[in-house]
């Protein structure tokens, strides 16, 4: 079996739990009542419609990468203009990392427990090193140190590349961030899949359509279908509340519209596909919506 070693160094930092164990909930407590659901919805991306922290990583690390190939240009033949071209991709890669750190830390607030907070805790203290490192780059570049300023860099450079393969592992192997309503494929015809009398008012009854979940909702004389897995982090909307004609999720409190199955509160930034419903035969029916 293939080793990981950077994420095994991390499993192994067993004092980071009871870090993360404090400061989550007291980051998410701070969040939401600071910028309240709207703020949220900006921090996490649902109005992009993408996770706004991934979209942003790419500047601090764009720009250092960019501030090291200067470095090495003003090595081997120096001028003034290749040095500011480094001191100024610094700074903004400096500048980029505070929002990146903002919005990294609103997602982390409400992955839960397990070893994806303890790799997203430690995603984030490598990347306040790498950022205090950078700060201490462009002070001594600015003092007349610019050898010295060049190794703080690059030691910035490969604590940042350590941070950013974590981050990639929380994405790619953890699954943070990704639509995990992605793989769903409803039937394109009409299927029963459930009498019309086995579903009471207001109850969030889950079914299976082809193997697909799918959330039953009755409210007076129309019934709600969408897909029954949160689309955040894979919870099952089924266990969630009820809130008119919207359902809050059990397990990060994201909220998705019953009608069209969008985003009403972050943290998800991926709307719920919805489908399509029919009554025939006593039989509630379900297909792909057209819309």
């Amino acid at each position: 079996m293939e080793t990981n070693l950077p994420v095994e160094i991390v499993r192994q930092q067993n004092w980071l739990e009871p870090i993360a164990e404090r400061l989550q909930p007291a980051i998410a407590a701070t969040l939401d009542n600071s910028i309240g659901a709207e703020g949220a919805k900006i921090l996490h991306g649902t109005w992009l419609g993408h996770p706004l922290h991934v979209v942003l990583t790419d500047v601090p690390l764009g720009s250092w990468t960019a501030a090291a190939v200067f470095d090495l240009l003003d090595i081997t033949n120096g001028n003034r203009a290749v040095r500011r071209a480094a001191d100024s991709a610094i700074s903004v890669g400096l500048f980029a990392a505070t929002l990146t750190a903002v919005t990294g830390l609103a997602d982390w607030s409400k992955i839960g427990g397990g070893e994806s907070r303890r790799i997203g805790l430690a995603h984030g203290l490598l990347n306040v090193t790498a950022t205090a490192l950078y700060l201490m780059s462009l002070y001594l570049r600015r003092n007349r140190s610019r050898r010295a300023g060049r190794q703080f860099a690059f030691l910035g450079l490969i604590v940042s590349t350590f941070s950013a393969y974590l981050g990639g592992h929380l994405v790619y192997k953890k699954k943070l961030g990704v639509d995990h309503t992605a793989d769903y494929s409803p039937p394109e015809n009409f299927i029963p899949v459930l009498a019309e009398a086995a579903l009471a008012e207001n109850e969030l009854k889950r079914v299976n359509a082809d193997g697909m979940p799918v959330l039953l909702v009755r409210k007076g004389q129309r019934i709600y279908a969408i897909g029954e897995t949160c689309a955040h982090l894979g919870a099952p909307l089924s266990e969630g509340k009820l809130e008119g004609t919207s359902v809050r999720c059990p397990w990060h409190g994201s909220r998705y519209s019953l009608e069209d199955g969008r985003v009403l509160e972050a943290p998800s930034v991926h709307a719920q596909p919805v489908l399509e419903v029919r009554i025939r035969d006593g039989q509630i029916e379900i297909r792909k919506s057209n819309d």
